[in-house]
């Protein structure tokens, strides 16, 4: 069976993903830093329609804890499934600064690095002695790497190099069968920044070729099948999911 690993899965384009992953048949451990309450409501709907899922508490920015973290991941694989091994994960878990440049605080730049571009790279080291052959990384962007947006520099910086650990990871993880891409999103209708009000997403969607902002599930969806063997012959790749924002 296929166990998938989705950071920051409690809201947005994780919980979809976990809901996603579900529906084709995986088995889900995703985690949240705070609202418990809200990852374990996904959890309950992927149960109630037939899947298995557990909800971990992990902070991405506190690389101190995954050790711990790992073994509570091995927990959970020997009494749910059981089996030692997760076939995916998605690396999703951050939060948005909109600040320009000239306000950033040092305190600020380093948390959105931690969670962004540390907390990745060093949780991805961790898990993969869990991570059988034929396992897949998603790691989760952003379209801003590619459309300056005025404000977050920072979170575009750190996303954009999560895109170019996502092709170091494919080369290195490649002789163990394990495929590493990443995908970007564009406008999307999440609470990431504190969500979108009406101006702001009508200036968004006259920004797209299709004319309105994305749901959550519609990366959800890539998300899934870049973890499917259907995309066996996919590795180090960026796939934006942005219905042509800014062509």
């Amino acid at each position: 069976m296929s166990i998938t690993l989705i950071t920051g899965g409690s809201r947005g384009i994780g919980a979809s993903t976990a809901r996603a992953c579900a529906r084709r048949g995986h088995g889900i451990i995703l985690t949240c830093q705070q609202n418990a309450e809200a990852a374990q409501a996904v959890v309950r709907q992927i149960a109630d329609e037939g899947g298995p899922a557990v909800a971990l508490p992990l902070d991405v920015g506190q690389v101190h804890t995954f050790a711990g973290f790992r073994a509570e991941v091995e927990h959970a694989l020997a009494s749910h499934w059981p089996t030692a091994q997760l076939t995916g994960l998605v690396n999703n878990a951050g939060h948005g600064l909109f600040n320009p440049i000239a306000t950033v605080s040092e305190a600020q730049f380093d948390g959105l690095f931690n969670v962004h571009l540390k907390g990745p790279f060093f949780l991805t080291q961790m898990l993969l002695p869990l991570l059988g052959p034929q396992a897949s990384i998603v790691n989760v962007s952003s379209a801003t790497t590619r459309v300056a947006t005025a404000g977050v520099a920072p979170y575009a910086a750190f996303k954009g190099g999560l895109e170019v650990l996502t092709r170091y990871m494919a080369k290195e993880f490649g002789p163990q069968g394990i495929r590493v891409n990443s995908v970007s999103p564009g406008p999307i209708r999440t609470e990431l920044g504190g969500g979108l009000d009406a101006a702001f997403e009508t200036a968004l969607s006259a920004q797209t070729a299709l004319g309105r902002v994305g749901e959550p599930e519609e990366v959800a969806r890539v998300i899934a099948s870049l973890l499917c063997a259907d995309s066996g012959w996919v590795t180090a790749q960026n796939v934006e999911v942005s219905g042509g924002y800014v062509i």
